[in-house]
């Protein structure tokens, strides 16, 4: 599909402006190269007030910023390293800041947890089994047979630790009967996934750029609608797909449970490749096994499966 198509679209109209060639990255650059302090007072972590009096003894004591705040005890190391990590594009989002999104999202609270280093080694496999967007595999569907398996959780952190290499990532809530993406993330779902396929709104508008996490945006699931089935055979699913695919280095979706209907095998089949997701001592073994023949009668590239609270090992000394 041409970009002009795009255009002339419903979910694209013309007098809304939104970039279809990619973001320019001067601004993210800028960004980088901001101080310690500035970083820090941005995040809330400090006040400009509590700033300037760190730089007056910065100044008198003729050392660097932070260890003039950690002195005054308005900050702690968990800030310096937060801080850094910004300046080095590994952005996460302090509990110092005040913000508030769900404690699910490890991936932006505890970047350096045990949790999280699994999750960045499912995204280095990832990278190495499927996502190659000169390849045109830029998008990937997290399916699972019931709805407590996790992939709400699973694509959201997914999306997440994407971001925060440096990928210019699109996480999509698909499910229309039971979606999670906007509470994980506290976002307005008055429009979202179900309000593009019914015509409602344009792409932009249901957009939101998580501020905390640079890099990554979300399409909530928007109202949940009787037909969601119809939606999902509508054209302007694969013109949406097309887009995000063309615009996104990674996009990850989330969708229904396969119990619950066949929305998630379209999703999946129009992305072109599905995550399978189940939970140890939860997922009955019958019902991941129905979805993994499903998705392979279905002609659907599964290339992976990821295990949530697996039981933990004892490793003899």
């Amino acid at each position: 599909m041409s970009e002009s198509k795009f255009r002339n679209s419903s979910l694209f109209p013309e007098d809304v402006d939104i970039d279809l060639n990619g973001l320019d990255t001067s601004v993210a650059k800028a960004k980088n190269k901001r101080s310690i302090g500035t970083i820090l007072v941005e995040a809330g972590i400090i006040s400009e007030d509590d700033a300037l009096r760190v730089m007056a003894l910065q100044r008198e004591k003729k050392i660097r910023f932070g260890e003039a705040a950690i002195m005054m005890g308005l900050i702690s190391e968990g800030d310096i390293r937060y801080a850094l990590s910004y300046q080095y594009e590994y952005a996460y989002l302090p509990r110092s800041s005040g913000k508030v999104t769900n404690p699910e999202l490890v991936a932006a609270y505890m970047p350096f947890s045990h949790e999280v280093d699994q999750l960045r080694a499912i995204r280095s496999q990832l990278k190495l089994r499927w996502f190659d967007k000169a390849q045109g595999h830029a998008m990937l569907a997290v399916v699972g047979a019931g709805r407590t398996e996790g992939g709400s959780y699973l694509a959201a952190n997914l999306a997440i630790v994407f971001a925060q290499m440096g990928e210019r990532t699109l996480l999509i809530d698909t499910d229309m009967r039971t979606p999670r993406q906007h509470v994980l993330f506290q976002l307005n779902n008055q429009l979202g996934f179900s309000s593009l396929l019914a015509g409602r709104a344009a792409v932009a508008s249901a957009l939101h750029s998580i501020g905390f996490i640079p890099n990554l945006d979300v399409l909530p699931a928007g109202p949940i609608p009787p037909n969601p089935l119809e939606l999902l055979n509508r054209d302007n699913l694969t013109e949406l797909f097309e887009w995000a695919g063309k615009t996104y280095d990674i996009v990850i979706i989330d969708t229904t449970s396969v119990s619950a209907g066949a929305d998630a095998m379209i999703v999946a089949d129009k992305a072109g490749a599905a995550l399978a997701v189940a939970r140890a001592n939860s997922t009955k073994l019958s019902a991941f096994k129905d979805m993994m023949g499903e998705l392979k009668r279905s002609n659907i590239n599964v290339v992976g499966s990821v295990l949530n609270d697996p039981p933990l090992v004892d490793v003899a000394p």
